[in-house]
């Protein structure tokens, strides 16, 4: 991961560099950087009202009471999408377009549920009566903590009641028992 990763980081901004120069060359240097300010203004628009129709979404599922899986992954590509057509260059525009609009957007987020799907799980998790049957239900016990487990692996660790209690010295957070 690390090596495709510093891959990225060498190869995307060669590239950017020469497909501004190019069009540049085509259009004129200031142009080319007005197209560019042009693009980053309309992408900023654009990712501000992708947002607040997902979040409005994310409401709707939640007081349904279903987890909004779908609309977290499009969340979460709306705002790569957003930190891209910040970038300067018209690659990253051109990725975070893609990554913005609607169409394009479900088939990213298709192929990344389908690789991701099997990594994590969560198994029995709730907290009190969210996303447990609400208040009264068949799982409420009250807010607790975080009560079930999760899957690492083909394993499910039970993690039972907990609570999150950071380290007095600035280091990994612990779980331990309700205070």
């Amino acid at each position: 991961m690390f090596r495709i990763l510093a891959l990225l980081f060498l190869v995307v901004p060669i590239l950017e560099i020469y497909i501004i120069i190019q069009v540049g060359s085509l259009v004129g240097g200031w142009n080319a950087i007005g197209l560019m300010i042009l693009i980053s203004i309309v992408g900023a628009w654009m990712v501000r009202r992708e947002g607040l129709s997902l979040i409005g979404r994310i409401q709707r599922q939640l007081s349904e009471g279903s987890l909004p899986t779908k609309e977290l992954v499009d969340g979460l590509l709306v705002a790569t999408a957003g930190a891209l057509m910040l970038t300067p260059g018209f690659l990253t525009d051109a990725f975070g377009l893609f990554c913005l609009f609607p169409p394009t957007r479900a088939i990213i987020r298709t192929v990344l549920i389908a690789r991701f799907a099997g990594r994590v799980q969560v198994a029995g998790a709730g907290f009190g009566g969210f996303g447990t049957g609400g208040p009264g239900g068949p799982a409420d016990t009250g807010f607790t903590g975080f009560t079930g487990g999760f899957r690492v692996g083909g394993d499910i660790v039970d993690v039972g009641e907990a609570t999150v209690q950071p380290d007095d010295d600035d280091g990994p957070i612990e779980l331990g028992p309700p205070s």
